[in-house]
């Protein structure tokens, strides 16, 4: 290289070199590539695609042309890149499930939602939908500007008209260089209304905007769960819109639940979502499902999950939410182009741009059609000065060597301008008829009168604004349609209870420490006396020791014979049977090798606190300990359990139960006495402390059976005895006394009694679910059992076998509407009237 050449070498520095490269990269993909313009809703690509298929002639109303035909044109023309960039983009304008409103009228293989291809551009014919037009339409009045294509040879819309507000109907999606847009699609009728909403009154916020565009609206249909995402997305530009799949349950003809979806989420490749189920289910991550099919066809979507015997479709279907695509979420980010500047829009901007935009475009629509009027006028003018002087213009036309002289002499004579002088030239013979004298006065009155009118418009902005007003109502009357996509207001983002249907369930802990959760439903009510119904599977030195009702969704504060407590949510016990075993409680809790649970407490919620404030746990052991603690000092759930009571040597927890601190406390012994005194009695504890005496023990063998939180005026104390023998009383019967007394008799206790087991509060809505050692279980309803005398013996509940024993009570709610199966012993129970030993305080 020679000296000389080194003189047009100019060294700079490559760091500044690459950032100036890499903006105008940036700016180039930013404007010219990935975001929509906030007028049309448009990309470079799309208005190119849509003003080359106008340019082409391929409107709603003529035949289709070939694909490829059109994409050459806007190749050529418009767009100098890959074919697949504008083929693709034709496309998805032309699919009904991409698009909310499609704006391309497709013929041929245009792809599914499965993902399939379309078919190539050379088998494929398209053309514009009559929607796409009204983004197009008054191009040609000088209502938008115009640029140099790629070339400089043709010119080509800096923007559409865009009297169609395609921002928000069909939405965007783009990724920049260091930003991205996902704008979702909205109802037409919702925001025809929203618009004029807006132009009627300026000020309109956008929680009043809410009341007319309620929600995005998704081509596909499905769900909007939970309405705080769109109220973010509305209100500042961003937000997380979760959308469900539409799903009802079905029935085969043998009884076969099946879960039936007939629209899913936007976006969502269905054959792709269908193989990561089928994935899920073979990997036993998804349970309860036997067969998925797709039966999807012309007619719409539809997609068959067969179940299994013992699936529960609305816990299957929850799971599908959470595991798969049926559930996803649309992220809600609305870039847009303003003046050439990315900027976040909320709803209420997009609207503001759009009727800027379409104010502009009306003004200049009408400027041009009001230049045109005057034009036209003119030319009209030139004609009616000639017919009035007809034959002194015919003349000077005859006389006249050529046009030229013609056109200059009706200039000079007539003080005509040259256009009128030129148009008088080239008028038809036939005008100058009498009739058509007529016509042209009339059309000279009419385009006077639309002169009038557009001067009017141009100087009125109210009219302007009435102007579109009423074509975006005309536009709501001719492709208005109703809302695809519903919306769940009140759901939030779901969580482990929403997988679980909110069910009353019983609840079953063995003596072993086997737990279950059956459907309340499984257990029909007996009559009273009846052999009972098999209830619970044991091993043979096992039976069932708490039975009690719970709701799915309720905390169960577990209560174990050395004082720990333990928390689980209903949910979490494994469903079993009726006659089922159940699992190991140590599988769930981690409750020590030897320990028991003795207790169970439920309650719907521990972050209330008002309610764990002002509500107590009173605990009562086997020796007669009595104490009483607020629900606060529980309220805080650990995995490892807490101790809730400190129990004495020789000791163990009995009996746990939740109160108000206003309740009576009956607390029962074996031997047949009960302790009646006002829960105020027990002032409040720590959690830790021991207690006081609660009931004041016979003997040493002696020990409670049972305390009962009295809440109910009208409520009965039932005891029970270990030989099936139970009676009700009023609570009043049972005096009050103090604390830490003997008590009075609870029930008459005899050999054929035997020792009492229980003691329950009882309603006449009541019904006792009653089990003995050897698992067999009766329910009865406590309006059965008349009300006798506190010191009576009772009738006999339920029927056992000599070396059987009642192990525990449970009363619940009665069910409506459930089938009775009355099994009756034969020989009917009557009440034993000993009632000689009075009362012994």
């Amino acid at each position: 290289m020679t000296e000389g050449s080194n003189q047009n070498i100019i060294p700079i520095n490559i760091e500044d070199e690459m950032r100036g490269a890499y903006i105008d990269y940036s700016m180039s993909v930013i404007i010219s590539r990935a975001l929509p313009d906030v007028r049309d809703g448009l990309k470079p690509v799309h208005r190119r695609v849509l003003f080359g298929m106008l340019e082409l002639g391929v409107n709603y109303n003529k035949p289709y042309k070939k694909s490829a035909r059109i994409v050459g044109e806007v190749l050529g023309k418009y767009h100098p890149h890959g074919d697949s960039s504008v083929y693709d983009t034709m496309v998805r304008m032309a699919q009904p499930w991409s698009l909310r409103y499609p704006l391309v009228d497709g013929q041929g293989n245009f792809g599914s939602i499965d993902g399939d291809s379309p078919a190539a551009m050379r088998y494929t014919e398209a053309r514009l939908k009559r929607i796409a037009e009204e983004l197009l339409v008054d191009i040609n009045k000088e209502t938008v500007d115009f640029q140099f294509n790629f070339d400089d040879s043709l010119k080509e819309p800096v923007v559409m008209p865009g009297k169609l507000p395609n921002l928000l109907l069909n939405g965007a999606s783009g990724i920049a260089v260091g930003m991205a847009t996902n704008m979702p699609p909205h109802n037409l009728s919702e925001v025809a209304d929203g618009i004029n909403a807006y132009i009627d009154n300026r000020d309109i916020t956008i929680p009043e905007l809410m009341q007319y565009i309620t929600a995005p609206d998704f081509p596909t249909g499905a769900t909007i769960y939970g309405y705080t995402g769109v109220k973010n997305a509305f209100e500042t530009g961003r937000g997380r819109v979760v959308l469900r799949a539409k799903a009802n349950f079905e029935q085969t003809k043998t009884g076969r639940d099946q879960i039936i979806i007939t629209e899913i989420p936007y976006m969502v490749n269905k054959a792709n979502m269908i193989e990561k189920i089928a994935q899920l289910v073979n990997e036993k991550k998804l349970e309860g499902i036997s067969a998925i099919r797709d039966e999807s066809d012309r007619q719409g979507l539809r997609i068959v999950f067969d179940l299994k015997m013992d699936a529960i479709p609305n816990i299957v279907l929850n799971n599908l939410y959470k595991y798969s695509q049926l559930q996803s979420s649309f992220g809600v980010n609305n870039v847009a182009l303003v003046k050439g500047r990315p900027m976040t829009l909320n709803l209420k901007d997009m609207i503001r741009h759009y009727v800027e935009h379409r104010h502009e475009v009306v003004v200049r629509r009408t400027q041009y059609e009001l230049n045109e009027a005057e034009k036209r006028a003119h030319i009209l003018e030139g004609y009616l000065i000639a017919l009035d002087n007809l034959d002194e213009v015919i003349s000077l036309i005859r006389s006249a060597r050529d046009p030229e002289v013609a056109r200059t002499g009706l200039m000079e004579k007539f003080e005509l301008s040259e256009i009128q002088a030129k148009a008088i030239l080239e008028m038809r013979l036939q005008r100058l008829t009498g009739m058509e004298r007529e016509k042209i006065i009339n059309e000279y009155n009419e385009v006077k009168a639309l002169i009038d009118k557009l001067n009017e418009i141009l100087s009125n902005e109210t009219l302007r604004m009435q102007i579109i007003k009423d074509e975006v109502s005309e536009l709501k009357d001719r492709y208005g349609d109703e809302r695809r996509t519903n919306i769940e207001y009140d759901a939030e983002d779901f969580s482990m209870e929403d997988m679980i249907p909110n069910e009353e369930m019983v609840v079953t802990i063995s003596n072993q420490g086997y737990i279950k959760r059956t459907p309340l439903a499984e257990y029909k009510t007996q009559g009273r006396g009846g052999v009972g119904s098999r209830g619970v599977a044991t091993k043979t030195d096992d039976y069932t020791e708490h039975i009690f009702v719970a709701s799915t969704h309720n905390y169960l504060l577990i209560f174990t014979d050395f004082g720990r407590l333990y928390w689980i949510k209903a949910y979490e016990i494994p469903e079993g049977s009726k006659t089922s075993k159940g699992r190991p409680i140590q599988n769930l809790i981690n409750i020590e090798k030897d320990d028991s649970v003795r207790a169970v407490i439920q309650t719907a919620s521990l972050t209330d606190e008002d309610y764990v404030s002002n509500n107590f746990l009173v605990m009562c052991t086997e020796k007669g300990v009595i104490k009483k603690t607020t629900l606060q000092a529980y309220a805080r759930p650990r995995s490892n359990g807490i101790n809730a009571i400190n129990i004495n040597e020789g000791d163990r927890l009995l009996e746990v139960k939740l109160t108000n601190g206003n309740n009576h406390i009956v607390i029962a012994s074996k031997s047949g006495r009960a302790v009646h005194f006002h829960e105020s009695d027990v002032r409040p504890m720590g959690r830790t402390a021991t207690g006081v005496r609660g009931i004041n023990l016979s003997s040493a063998d002696d020990k409670v059976v049972g305390m009962v939180s009295v809440s109910e005026e009208e409520s009965n104390l039932l005891v029970v005895s270990e030989k099936g023998y139970g009676k009700r009383s009023k609570v009043e019967e049972y005096r009050i006394t103090k604390r830490g007394g003997k008590g009075v008799k609870a029930m008459n206790i005899t050999e054929k009694t035997g020792e009492l087991v229980a003691i329950k509060e009882v309603v006449d809505t009541d019904d006792l679910l009653i089990i003995n050692r050897s698992g067999v279980l009766i329910r009865i309803s406590v309006e059965g059992l008349r009300v006798m005398g506190r010191a009576t013996q009772g009738v006999k509940l339920i029927k056992l076998n000599e070396s059987d024993i009642i192990s525990s009570v449970e009363k619940i709610a009665k069910i409506e509407g459930e089938e009775d199966e009355v099994n009756v012993d034969n020989e009917a129970p009557t009440p034993d009237t000993d009632t000689t030993e009075e009362e012994n305080n």
